[in-house]
Parts: C-alpha cells; structure tokens; sequence
C-alpha cells in the first residue's frame, strides 16, 4: 500500500459518501493521537463497507494519520471489494462461522443438566476430517438467535466434547427437543426417542498470520482499526466483543512495553444508516491505555483474566460513545423524548442530538420501572402511534398555531416551489431512474442473503446502504457512457439538430457530456432532496384545514406532554448526574430567562471535561458546544457545503422562527462570543499544571508574534472562540 493510493481511494469514496449521507460528523476527533501505534476499536458496526470508508476518511482528515482495517477473508474474495481493500492496506480475517459447512446427522445432549458439554450425534461422523479439534459446531438460526461452540475433543463417531456448554434457551430446545416446536425438535426414532437437529461444522481457523500483521503495523507506530463485534448487524444494541481485539492489544505490549499504544473507541452513531441522505455522528472516546498490571497478567500466561479485564475496559469505552437500547422500540420511544425536552424553535447540532439520546437511554435504563417513567412511556408510545396515524412529524405538529390565511399562503407558496424544483429534479431523475430501482432491488437481495447467512442479523439492513453504493459505483459509469455514445451520434449525424457547430470536432462531446451527465445527476438528488422536505411539509398544512382541526388537538396534547417529559427530566435528572443543572446539554425548556443577563447564560455554550469547541454559534441554533472535529475552526464539513440550502426562505420546508443574536454588546453590535469552560481542577498540582501551560502557551505565541512584526498584543482568551483560529494555535491552548 502506497499512501498515495490509500489518499486517492479515499477520496474517491468520499465524493460517493458525501452524496449518499446528508451530515457526517466528527466528535472529539481531538483525541486521536497525532502519533505512535494506535488502536481504533469502533462499533456498532451497522454499515457493512462504509463503516471503514467513513472513519478512515475523518481520521485522515483530522489527525492525518492512515488506518490499516481488519476485513473479513470472505469480504475479500469478492472482486471490486477485494480489490478496493488491498489498495488502501487492508488485513484480511478469516472467520470460522464464513465458512460453515452442513453435514450429515443430527445432534443432541444426552445430559443436558449434569454434563452439558457432551455432545452426542446420531447418523454423524466425528472423525472426518471435517470435524477439528478448536472447530465449531453450529446449530441452525432460529428467530435471529443461533447457538455455537468449540469443539475440544473428539470422541468417537457419534460422540464429541465441547469446549463450553451452548448458551441460550433457544439452542437448549434445539439439543434436547424440550419446548415450542423447533426445526428438529421431534425426530422420532425407532426407541421413540428424541434424536436431535441438524447442525453445520467450522473448520478450525488459524489467526496467527493476522496477529503477526498487526503486531508489526503496531510496532512500527502505525495505525490498526477493528470492528470488534466480528461481524456487522442491524441491532440497537452493542454484540459481545470478540477476544482478538484485547490479544491485539496485548501481544502488541507484550513484545513492546513502551510502544505508548493507545486503543481509541470510536461510536458510529447513524440515523437510519441504510437509508439515502441520512445523518451520522462519529464520536471518539477518551484513549483507553493498557495497565501494566495486565500486560503483566498476559505475560504470565494468564491470558483469560487479562483479555477479559481489557474487554471489560473496551466495551465500557464503546458504551460511552454509542447511543444502544434494548430494542427498537425502546430506542424510538427514546427519540420521541428527546424530541419533546428540546427547546422550542432550536435546532440542536448532531453532535448534541447524539449526547442527548445517549443520557436519555442511560436514564431510562435505570428508572424504567418507576411508576412515573412506566406512565410517561405509556403515554409518549401513544402520542407516537398517533403521529403516525395522520402520518405527520413531531415537529409538523406546530403548524397548528398557525392562522387559517396563513396555512393557505404557505400551502400554495410552498405547492409552487415544487413544481418549479421540479423542473430541476425531472432531468436527472430519468437519467438516474435505472440506477435507483437497480441499487434498491440489489439490495433488497443482498439483505435477505446476509440475513440467511447469519446468526445476528434482525433484517440485514447493514449491507443495504453498501450495495446501494457499489451499484451506483459500477452502473453509473455505464449509463453516463451509454448517453454519451447517443449524444455523440447524434451530433454525427444532425449536429444536435444543428446546435453543434458543424466546424467544431466532435470529440470534446466526451468530456463535457460527461461533466453535464455529473451535474445534472447531482443537481437531481440536491434538489430533490428539498423537495421531498417540502413535499413532507404539505401533508400538516392540509390537516390544519380541516373542520375541528385534529392538529391543533393534538399540538394541545403535545405541549401537555412535553412539560411532563420536562418535569420527569428535571427531577430525576439531578439524582443520576450530581451536575445536572450546571452542566446543561441544553438550557431548561420550562424555564422563561427573565433577565438579559440570565438569557445570556442560558444560550451559552454547555461546559463538557472532555470536549473542545464544536462549530461557533450561528442564527437558529442553541449556543452549546459539544466537541469535536474540523468544525472548531468555523468552517462547514465537507459534504455540508451545500448542506443549508434548505435554510433559505425559499427553500425552507418549515415555518419560520424569529432570528435573534446570540448576545449583543452595549454598543448594539451582534456577533457575540462563545464562553468556554475550563479544565477541572481538583488539586494544587492540577492548578499549577493549568498555569504553567497557560504560560508556555502565551509565551510561544508572544514569540510567533514578535517574530511576525505584530505589535499589538491580542488577548488570549479571546482566541479559542475565533472561528478562523489556525489549529496549530489552538492545540498549543489545550489547557
């Protein structure tokens, strides 16, 4: 792998993802070491390719640094994939369960209760050689759920010893025939006896080469990224880690104490991940650092309390920047929550949707079964199903206050900014009409194999969006060539009906067509997207008319509701997070500022230990500051420079919200400016270490001023909130 090629991929893809997410956004990108060996662990893995494509782009873009993925072996037998992950250095993995194999004969326990780890088979054949010791023995997927375990020894013929007992109700029933009917449950032999299920082997799978891979990626101050659930899925909640990423992480010790690796969690936090224009949230965790007193277990042959200690560390990581629920449900219900304790007219960055969502959860997993938690659940589920009756959003409930001339207004303005984006979206539609009912077939397909082939998958949503993406990656340039061929005969044979200049040649045709295909293409999906806003929009609008407006009712339950949900919040809040109330994730939406002073601190930024600036205050957004990547500098992501077009009054999909400055000086100015807080200080030394590097840092930029010809002295503290502040100065006021 060249760096070169890696770069080159990697932009290549991020055009393709930059068109196929609407947001992507860093969080905390801060903490990713700028060098030494470097573990990146992300989950939940809910995005089969795209998932590397995305974090290895934003740590390239943020901390310039290159990741070498683990892939699975079966992933790279595929040509394109293959291909793509040998250039940019990927290290394939094989896995035994992509390799299972079904074989004749049924399996059951004969003492389930007293020796759960004998294994007895009727029909089988143990001692072929498909059969290894360190092999699995595999039992058929039954509702999602499928048990497994490593063989430890073989016995005989019909008779095998497995390593740990199969776990889970579902392969108990399975090997014993006890329960609701199962695939294999009654199998009636000749003594009338239950005879067991059918069931697949694994061969035995030898990880050392992979190991030795890593190893020397590691000890040469590199950088290794594994997605430690084995496997993607489409579940809300995290899998159980595997033990490579631990061994990982302490072979490479072992062998190299002082190396310095740091393992980062890393939380891909997406909504809807397999859906088109959708927004995701890429959060890192604080470096988790391997203690010695582990790295000495491991060296002591205590292999299974190290690994297990470090997982235990890891998985506690990943929990802190993931957003994971029980069940879908649970995590829809959540949604709906945060959405009723938001602000009123505030749209609240990514970033924060993401934190909120995550307390919310940690919330409700520890109150669930208070009785006012039981009845406000009761009364949100209900509050959804309405909403989903009228088919309206939350937010589309508040068209409700609106007067009756201006529901009209907004309903026939709104009615003609369609029909004349239309005019935008039709061309591009029918050009690229092949590749979306193709993308969308493919990956409907591709999804019912993935479901069939695992053991964790719910609907197998997790490949969709990446063969939604590789068909538009191989289709695409087939359809821009076919249009191009039709256009270059035409202009062979009738210059475009004379429009072409007869003494022009013809062959600049190929690049410009090719150029005008792109545009009208994305021209298509901007403008389309904007559309399908307003279009969304027009449905509240049409309910507002109605005699007894049923919006208006339930925008009068709503409000009744959110000051529940907001009281709930305000009084269980404080017992789980001791600084509730000082360390706000957004101001209190019960609570009207009654002063300017106090309506100065309540749109202020929320003080975070571990984070740093995100993007600086700007109109209709909630002055708050949740960490994070390139957008401290001021400046918009990438795929976000044509993210707020539906921020113009024309193209807005939503009623308006009257705009005020964020803060005023007395002079009358707007423009304000952020207040940041500090570090924790718990100790003298901690205070004398604040001071001393608030001193190195003013004493440097004094240096690089003086060395510049400025004479002026600026203030300090003022720079941190600047949005044009450079990053090499800002690292260096990291205090």
């Amino acid at each position: 792998m060249s760096n070169f090629t890696y770069d080159l991929m990697l932009w290549i893809f991020s055009i393709v993802l930059d068109l196929f997410f609407r947001e992507v956004h860093p969080r905390s990108s801060w903490k990713i070491p700028k060098k030494g060996p470097v573990l990146f662990v992300a989950a939940p893995h809910a995005n089969q390719f795209l998932d590397p494509l995305i974090l290895g782009g934003i740590v390239r873009r943020e901390a310039k640094r290159r990741i070498a993925f683990l892939i699975a072996e079966k992933s790279m037998r595929r040509k394109f994939v293959g291909w793509a992950s040998a250039q940019v250095g990927a290290l394939p993995v094989g896995r035994a369960l992509d390799s299972t194999k079904a074989v004749p004969g049924k399996i059951y326990l004969p003492d389930p209760e007293g020796d759960p780890t004998l294994v007895r088979g009727v029909g089988t054949k143990f001692d072929h050689p498909d059969f290894q010791v360190g092999g699995l023995l595999v039992l058929p997927t039954i509702s999602g759920q499928t048990g497994s375990s490593e063989i430890m020894e073989i016995m005989g013929p019909e008779e095998i010893r497995v390593k740990k007992p199969f776990k889970g109700e579902i392969a108990i029933k399975q090997l014993t025939g006890k329960g609701p009917e199962l695939e294999g449950e009654k199998n009636e032999g000749e003594k009338g006896e239950f005879q067991g299920t059918n069931f697949k082997v694994a061969p035995k799978v030898d990880q050392n080469a992979v190991y030795d891979a890593v190893f020397e990626k590691l000890n040469s101050g590199g950088c290794v990224g594994i997605f430690p659930e084995g496997g993607s899925h489409d579940r809300t909640e995290l899998l159980p880690l595997k033990a490579g990423v631990a061994i990982m992480a302490l072979g490479a010790l072992a062998v190299n104490p002082d190396s310095g690796l740091k393992i980062i969690p890393c939380g891909m936090n997406y909504f809807h991940p397999h859906k088109f224009r959708s927004r995701a949230v890429v959060e890192f965790g604080t470096p988790v650092e391997v203690s010695p007193e582990i790295i000495e277990l491991y060296k002591n042959n205590e292999r299974r309390e190290s690994v297990g200690r470090l997982l235990e560390e890891i998985h506690e990581a990943l929990v802190a920047v993931t957003v994971t629920s029980p069940d879908y449900d649970t995590l829809m219900m959540i949604q709906a929550v945060r959405r009723l304790y938001k602000p009123k007219g505030k749209k609240l960055p990514l970033p924060m949707v993401v934190e909120l969502n995550r307390r919310l959860v940690k919330g409700y997993t520890r109150y669930k079964d208070d009785e006012r938690i039981i009845k406000l659940k009761k009364a949100v589920i209900e509050y959804n199903k309405e909403l989903l009756a009228l088919n309206i959003r939350d937010h589309q409930v508040e068209y409700a206050q609106l007067p009756l001339y201006k529901v009209i207004a907004y309903l026939l303005f709104r009615i003609g900014k369609i029909l004349l984006l239309t005019a935008g979206v039709l061309p591009g539609l029918v050009m690229f009409a092949p590749v979306f009912i193709v993308g969308k077939r493919i990956s409907i397909l591709k999804a019912r194999e993935a479901l069939a082939g695992s053991t964790v998958k719910i609907q197998g949503k997790d490949v969709m969006a990446t063969w939604k993406l590789l068909v538009s990656l191989a289709l695409a340039p087939v359809l821009y060539a076919f249009y191009t061929f039709v256009l270059l005969i035409w202009a062979h044979k009738n210059r475009v009906q004379g429009y072409y200049p007869e003494n022009y040649p013809i062959w600049p045709l190929i690049p410009s067509s090719w150029v005008l295909f792109s545009m009208i293409t994305y021209a298509a999906l901007r403008f389309g997207e904007i559309g399908m806003d307003i279009f969304k929009s027009l449905r509240p609008l049409v309910l507002s008319l109605r005699p007894g407006n049923t919006l208006f009712k339930l925008r009068q339950k709503r409000a009744a509701l959110a000051a529940e949900v907001t009281d709930v919040i305000n009084t269980l809040g404080p017992e789980m997070f001791p600084d509730f109330d000082s360390a706000r994730i957004v101001a209190d939406p019960s609570v009207e500022a009654g002063t300017e002073e106090e309506a100065f601190f309540q749109r202020s930024p929320v003080y975070e230990p571990d984070s740093q600036p995100a993007s600086p205050i700007t109109e209709g957004q909630p002055g708050a500051s949740l960490g994070g990547g390139s957008s401290y500098q001021g400046h918009l992501p990438r795929n976000e420079s044509f993210g707020n077009l539906g921020n113009f009054g024309f193209f807005a999909s939503r009623p308006t919200t009257p705009n005020h400055a964020r803060s005023r000086s007395r002079n009358g100015s707007t423009g304000g400016f952020k207040i940041q807080g500090f570090s924790t200080i718990d100790s003298q030394a901690d205070f004398d270490t604040v001071s001393q590097k608030i001193r190195t840092a003013m004493k440097e930029r004094g240096q690089r001023r003086r060395s510049a010809g400025q004479a002026e002295f600026e203030l300090a503290t003022s720079e941190p909130s600047t949005p044009g502040t450079p990053k090499s100065e800002y690292n260096k006021k990291d205090a």
